[in-house]
């Protein structure tokens, strides 16, 4: 199956992800037009690559899903935050959800394993959006954890439309909506290779709950 791994400039990290993927999971690198050697030092670790030029996480990770092949796809960050050793027991978490026939989507619950995996103005930004995102959803996550496991078709069916960093909470609203058992696991969570982009920063986390508040306010489940 297809790993959608949406990059903008990960060439440090890469090499360490790429190189962790299980088998039978196939890594799509999604290059935001990044600004390093990310595409190269990519396909030089057997990864395929596409291009998606348009800036935004949304942006990558429907271009990826565009790309990708499978039946099932993940989702999951380039920056050697996650281990590619969890999503087998992502998919199988899956698999057990879509027995009743339903699509299914589960979702990696972050748990930090290292200093500074994830700083507490991230890890506040993200509850209030979670609690938030429960109440109008009726799910019960935890986390909005930028890995995660689904069937592509439905997925591309859920017509989403953000293409920033609100795409990851319309993904969950819509597949609410649509009726989708939705799930959880734990993963490990590990400080990140290189410069964040997101959640290392108070003015990444402010513009990624800004596109999701404004996500929470425009789908209604």
């Amino acid at each position: 199956m297809d790993v959608i791994l949406p990059c903008l400039n990960e060439a440090e990290a890469l090499p360490w992800v790429l190189t962790r993927m299980p088998a039978g999971f196939r890594p799509l690198v999604v290059d935001n037009a990044s600004t390093d050697d990310s595409a190269r030092v990519a396909a030089g670790h057997g990864a395929r690559v596409v291009a998606a030029p348009d800036r935004g996480f949304g942006a990558a990770c429907h271009q990826g899903l565009l790309a990708a092949r499978g039946d099932v796809v993940c989702v999951m960050d380039a920056d050697a935050s996650l281990d590619p050793a969890d999503l087998p027991r992502l998919t199988a978490a899956l698999d057990a959800l879509r027995e009743g026939g339903a699509p299914g989507l589960v979702l990696g619950r972050r748990r930090p394993t290292g200093r500074g995996a994830w700083p507490p103005h991230a890890r506040l930004g993200n509850a209030v959006l979670a609690r938030s995102l429960n109440r109008r959803a009726g799910t019960r996550l935890r986390d909005l954890g930028p890995m995660r496991a689904a069937p592509r078709d439905a997925l591309l069916a859920l017509d989403l439309a953000d293409r920033r960093f609100g795409y990851p909470l319309e993904m969950v609203l819509r597949a609410a909506r649509a009726g989708w058992p939705i799930g959880e696991i734990d993963v490990a969570y590990r400080p990140r290779t290189g410069s964040s982009k997101v959640t290392g920063t108070v003015g990444g986390t402010v513009r990624a709950v800004r596109d999701m508040r404004r996500v929470l306010t425009e789908v209604t489940p």
